[in-house]
């Protein structure tokens, strides 16, 4: 995962030091320090809040398209997330079983994410919209649209 870097250069942007972007996170410099250096993955509630703080998208911190940002941009909603993750395994005939297995997870893991318990981790997330070009702030339902990248 390559969002390092684009955190790094929205930090930048801002003036703000990794100090700074520690705060609004309320976790420790070096935690944050971590996530710019790649030794740790960024959570995704983490991602999200940088997201909306740096008025970026997703996509355009996974480096999945060039627009930084979308029109009509929502809030993350567990529910909605876990509605367009089965959606999505549906379209592309995965069974939870078999999606939890390209993800090296568990099915129950699946489970969980699709009943709107937990949203997607980052590196599953980061993998299935590469995999599949589609849309991670469509998966988290932060958009309508597109639903697929080119």
């Amino acid at each position: 995962m390559n969002y390092n870097l684009l955190l790094k250069e929205s930090r930048e942007n801002r003036n703000l030091t990794q100090e700074d972007v520690a705060n609004i996170l309320e976790i420790d410099r070096r935690t944050y320090n971590h996530y710019e250096t790649k030794e740790k993955i960024i959570p995704i509630k983490h991602l999200v809040a940088l997201s909306k703080y740096f008025d970026v998208s997703i996509d355009y911190l996974f480096e999945s398209t060039k627009l930084v940002q979308y029109e009509n941009v929502k809030d993350v909603d567990k529910i909605e997330a876990g509605k367009r993750l089965k959606e999505f395994r549906k379209e592309n005939k995965l069974t939870q079983q078999k999606l939890a297995s390209i993800l090296n997870t568990t099915f129950s893991s699946i489970a969980f994410n699709e009943k709107g318990r937990n949203l997607i981790a980052t590196p599953f997330l980061y993998t299935i919209c590469k995999r599949y070009n589609i849309s991670a702030d469509y998966l988290l339902g932060k958009i309508d649209n597109p639903k697929y990248l080119k």
